[in-house]
């Protein structure tokens, strides 16, 4: 059987020769191979353990297990689809919602775990049916929305929760990360978050030997006297350990509130499986099934002892793109280095440490491109927002998503938010689809400022 685990040397191991690439069953040399594997460690750090923090779980257990993840992803592929899985930020605001109504991790994990399943299930379709029934069942209107109210859903929590902890640090953070972003170019752009996050360490640490102590809230709580990089912890922890492990239990409520995401996830699957076929010259739509299958599996796997979700990340495409280096074998030495340094308590502290305020700066931008990634889904497909029957659907479940609107069904339960946002979309634009006259189903201008064709059926004289 074979597992993608063989690979042949490309040309002398060291460089690819001027316009050819390193294709993902060939390898460079293995030292060379490793250094590979560790630039992208590094890629995914960035957003890899502030997601876990952000979520309330062990980030020394979600770096580990990414690692494990990403050998499921490339065993179950064949190694065709040369892909990192780290954790994915669209859970980030189902965890703030499912602990603010007294949820702890063990919930989290459970209802993640659910959405994991889900996923599982919608790859297996996948390679049953075939792409198509994606794009019937959740058209770019569709997708676009649900990822966008899952961004913007977010931001409360950091108005509310890290801004108020330091916003002069948070302020700060903001605006070096945003230069970073835009200013710096090729890989150093790419962990412009990572950069972000060690600028907001040094300057709370200044800040503190400065200032001193701040008086501010910390985690929404009363506002108190406390120092903004505290490294107590760091100091008692071990070298070398074990991550911290538990179990998911599973509510009804919370599920509900974190399966929304299976569509999102979908989504980013199918757009860097494509990425990843166009780039390599291998049309991977045949894996595109396998691959959607394979990241369910993992994520299952990661939250059935405590872990986060895991996604492919387009940080890792990203570096793919730059050093033409396509080859699977880079990504399973980093899969071994994540593996590394789940073991190290005191990574997993230093990272647990990252001061409220920085996480304020960070997640500003963070969440919202989170939710504009929604824009762009719709602006790749060319979905029409001047046609109702795009408009009215995306319209309402963004605002019941973003305002957390919620519908009480009866003295125990309610749909709220990401959840009913979610389902206003998708059982919204079917249903209107039914009724729609048939000019409204096909993509043409309907509502701009001139004559259209909508305004042309709606003036003409009747018969």
């Amino acid at each position: 059987m074979n597992l993608g685990v063989r690979w042949t040397l490309h040309g002398d191991g060291r460089t690819p020769a001027p316009g050819a690439v390193v294709r993902p069953d060939e390898r460079l040399s293995w030292p060379r191979t490793a250094g590979l594997g560790a630039q992208h460690v590094v890629a995914m750090f960035g957003a890899s353990f502030v997601a876990p923090v952000l979520m309330g779980l062990d980030p020394n257990l979600a770096i580990m297990m990414s690692g494990v993840a990403t050998m499921v992803f490339l065993l179950a592929t064949r190694g065709r689809v040369p892909s990192y899985l780290g954790c994915s930020l669209s859970f980030v605001g189902v965890a703030a919602a499912i602990r603010a109504s007294g949820g702890d991790s063990a919930t989290v994990t459970g209802a993640i775990l659910v959405v994991g399943l889900a996923l599982l299930l919608a790859g297996l379709a996948v390679r049953y049916f075939g792409a198509r029934i994606i794009h019937a069942a959740m058209p770019p209107v569709v997708t676009g929305a649900v990822v966008m109210l899952i961004g913007f859903n977010l931001a409360p929590v950091t108005a509310s929760v890290y801004w108020p902890q330091d916003q002069w640090t948070a302020l700060l953070v903001m605006l070096f990360t945003g230069l970073a972003v835009v200013g710096l170019r090729g890989f150093w752009s790419r962990i412009a978050i990572f950069l972000g996050l060690v600028f907001g360490y040094g300057i709370s640490w200044f800040f503190d030997l400065v200032l001193g102590r701040i008086h501010s809230p910390v985690g929404g709580a009363e506002a108190v006297d406390h120092w903004r990089l505290d490294l107590s912890a760091v100091a008692e922890a071990d070298w070398i350990g074990l991550p911290s492990f538990h179990g998911p239990s599973f509510e009804w409520s919370a599920i509900l509130v974190a399966l929304p995401v299976v569509i999102a996830l979908i989504a980013e699957n199918a757009g860097h499986v494509k990425a990843v076929g166009e780039m390599v010259g291998d049309p991977l739509d045949d894996k595109l099934g396998t691959a959607i299958a394979a990241d369910g599996a993992a994520s299952v796997l990661s939250t059935a002892v405590g872990g986060p979700p895991n996604t492919t990340y387009s940080e890792n495409i990203g570096v793919m793109a730059a050093t033409r280096v396509y080859s699977t074998a880079a990504y399973w030495a980093a899969a071994c280095f994540a593996l590394l340094f789940g073991l190290c308590p005191k990574f997993g502290a230093v990272v647990a440490a990252i001061p409220g305020g920085v996480l304020g700066g960070i997640t500003v931008i963070l969440y919202g491109m989170i939710g504009l990634l929604g824009a762009q889904i719709w602006i790749n497909a060319g979905v029409d927002l001047r046609n109702p029957l795009n408009l009215v659907p995306a319209a309402a479940g963004i605002i019941i998503g973003v305002g957390g609107v919620s519908l009480k069904i009866t003295d125990s339960f309610e749909l709220g938010g990401i959840a009913l946002g979610t389902l206003v979309v998708i059982t919204g634009y079917h249903a209107l689809r039914a009724f729609a006259p048939a000019h409204m189903k096909q993509q043409e201008p309907l509502l701009d400022s001139g004559t259209s064709s909508y305004d042309e059926e709606e003036a003409a004289p009747k018969a």
